[in-house]
């Protein structure tokens, strides 16, 4: 499927700030079976001068400073993708290095006790994608889909507690319990195009890759209990949240910073 990208994000302060460091992980990924045949980025203000490396995980990061006092900023990636019908990872398996992040507790995805009892009961036996399309179905009859319920910070110890969340928080589930039972998992963020939103009013979207010996990385999307199918752009992997945030930044100032983001997706 192509689709067509628009992310808009959008800083105002109420007051100028200066020396304003800002990332952004927002360029889908290339491989997998998806490519990306345009992207751009288009700054407010413009003229801003963006560079780019790509991180520890093969994420695309752009950088850009602005030293002059200003009140707003604005980012826009727009992006045409064309997405494959299921994820295709060519079997590549993980590095040790990747095993130890891919296997270890993090912030967002703690061993904490209200995790491995949620494990231990959902958890059978076989190959790491069975199991993990198991966890999944647990994750996705444990938990209600519910704007607001938590924020950006949530853990999945603190999810599983309140029983309800978003696609971060299913997915930072996900990970812990797979994590626990010895799996590895990682953080995918991306986009997810549903028709019946006419290409406007969508978000960013989270699901994990879970490793199995014989299949290689599989995608599983708990929030929707299913795999990866073509209505999904992979943007940025990681351990959790924490390593793929569309944008990221700091600025010299006292003023107090609203954010505002706007996605939209089209069938091309």
């Amino acid at each position: 499927m192509w689709l067509r990208v628009e992310h808009t994000t959008s800083f105002s302060y109420d007051a100028p700030v200066a020396e304003a460091y800002t990332e952004l992980r927002l360029r889908p990924f290339e491989g997998g079976g998806q490519h990306c045949s345009a992207f751009r980025l288009l700054t407010e203000p413009p003229g801003m001068r963006v560079r780019e490396y790509h991180d520890h995980y093969g994420n695309g990061v752009h950088h850009f400073d602005v030293l002059e006092s200003h009140d707003r900023l604005s980012v826009t990636a727009v992006s045409d993708v064309m997405t494959p019908e299921s994820f295709a990872n060519g079997r590549h398996t993980p590095t040790p290095l990747e095993l130890h992040d891919y296997l270890s507790a993090t912030d967002y995805a703690p061993f904490a006790e209200r995790v491995w009892d949620f494990t231990a009961l959902h958890s059978g036996t076989g190959t790491g994608a069975r199991r993990g399309l198991e966890l999944m179905e647990a994750v996705r009859g444990e938990l209600v889909y519910e704007p607001g319920a938590t924020d950006v910070q949530t853990r999945a110890d603190e999810v599983l507690a309140l029983g309800r969340g978003v696609c971060q928080d299913f997915a930072h589930v996900l990970l812990a319990a797979c994590r626990c039972v010895g799996i590895p998992a990682r953080y995918v963020s991306g986009y997810l195009y549903d028709p019946t939103l006419q290409g406007a009013n969508a978000a960013s979207h989270a699901w994990v890759d879970v490793f199995d010996e014989e299949r290689g990385w599989i995608a599983l999307d708990p929030t929707h209990a299913r795999e990866q199918t073509d209505a999904y752009v992979r943007v940025a992997v990681g351990r959790d949240y924490a390593d793929v945030p569309p944008t990221r930044g700091v600025f010299k100032g006292g003023a107090t910073e609203t954010l505002d983001v706007r996605v939209s997706l089209q069938a091309l």
